[in-house]
């Protein structure tokens, strides 16, 4: 009836995974778990616990990211349910039990959701970082915990692989299946998400997501956000900071090799100054917005500051590049590359 999917890197948390699984896998008729194994420099076969053995098959990705490894999982999955899992959640125990509740729905139901539920400090405020892992909680058909009819996977030929990271791939899949006809519903099982640790650069590496969204622009127009039910973003705001950083580099070393005396001279001034006004009150403004609800530690503080500053043109330049390798290609003027 079953087959659940986890993609994985061989991530220690995979462990955690599977060790929460194994005792509740009786409880699921006919079930079956497909182990993606994605990295791209594998040393040695991915290890799966011996009490797992008569239900864990090991599948071989092609290291080209979590769509890619979904697709393989499912296409080779026989049961009539595929449920993915990301390697780095944790089923509550009574998981399966609650699976079996969520999947009793009509036939035109294509998928059900799970609740996630990602665990804060109770001691402190959380961190920008923490914050945002936390919006999982609030998301709509995220593949943490998702389950598809692989009738309807079978119908929209899976996940987009232009989607290379885990960012938008899932809801750009879900809207797809709604658009073919099959309805999305929320399920009452649960599993956990925890913080995984990161460096205080993580919120400048998760900017290259900006490249997806210049491609559901391409794919979805202008209303793109509004299509996939996603949230407003942030990004006219950035680039209308990185746009006054812009102007002030080019104005001030315009300046710079001007004669000192002259009205052109002093006109460039004027607009180097305008510049890095603009720029200095759009990275306070979204220093701020980032350092009210958090900790305010001294670290976290100066990882804001930092970070505010320099995330704008990177979340522009990412999306520019997204823009330009997903441009119009072919008489039918689809965005470059294949679907899958």
């Amino acid at each position: 009836m079953i087959s659940i999917v986890v993609p994985t890197l061989g991530r220690p948390s995979l462990g955690t995974l599977l060790d929460a699984l194994a005792p509740q896998l009786a409880e699921l008729p006919d079930v079956e778990i497909l182990l993606v194994d994605d990295r791209r420099d594998a040393a040695g076969e991915l290890a799966v616990p011996g009490v797992l053995s008569a239900y864990a098959k090991v599948v071989t990705g092609r290291g080209a990211g979590p769509a890619a490894a979904r697709n393989v999982g499912w296409r080779v999955a026989r049961r009539p349910w595929v449920v993915f899992l990301d390697d780095d959640v944790v089923p509550a125990p009574d998981w399966a039990r609650r699976l079996l509740a969520d999947l009793a729905v009509g036939d035109r139901v294509g998928g059900v959701q799970g609740v996630v539920a990602v665990p804060l400090p109770g001691d402190r405020r959380p961190t920008d970082w923490e914050r945002s892992t936390a919006g999982l909680a609030e998301g709509e058909w995220i593949t943490a915990d998702m389950a598809y009819r692989r009738a309807a996977l079978a119908a929209v030929d899976g996940f987009d692989e232009r989607f290379p990271r885990a960012y938008r791939e899932d809801a750009e899949l879900a809207h797809r299946v709604r658009r073919a006809g099959w309805e999305l519903v929320r399920g009452r099982r649960v599993v956990t998400h925890p913080v995984r640790p990161e460096d205080r650069w993580v919120s400048l590496r998760v900017q290259r997501g900006n490249a997806d969204d210049a491609l559901l622009r391409r794919l979805y127009g202008p209303d793109w956000r509004a299509e996939l039910g996603l949230p407003p973003g942030r990004r006219p705001r950035h680039v209308a900071t990185a746009a006054a950083a812009a102007l002030a580099v080019t104005a001030a070393a315009l300046r710079a090799v001007l004669p000192r005396d002259g009205a052109p001279r002093r006109m460039l001034g004027a607009v180097a100054a305008a510049g890095a006004l603009g720029w200095a009150a759009g990275t306070a403004e979204f220093a701020a917005v980032r350092i009210a609800p958090g900790p305010r530690t001294r670290d976290e503080v100066s990882t804001m500051l930092l970070t505010s500053a320099l995330i704008p043109p990177v979340a522009v330049a990412h999306w520019v590049r997204g823009w330009w390798r997903h441009r119009p290609s072919g008489a039918d003027g689809d965005p470059a590359g294949a679907q899958s």
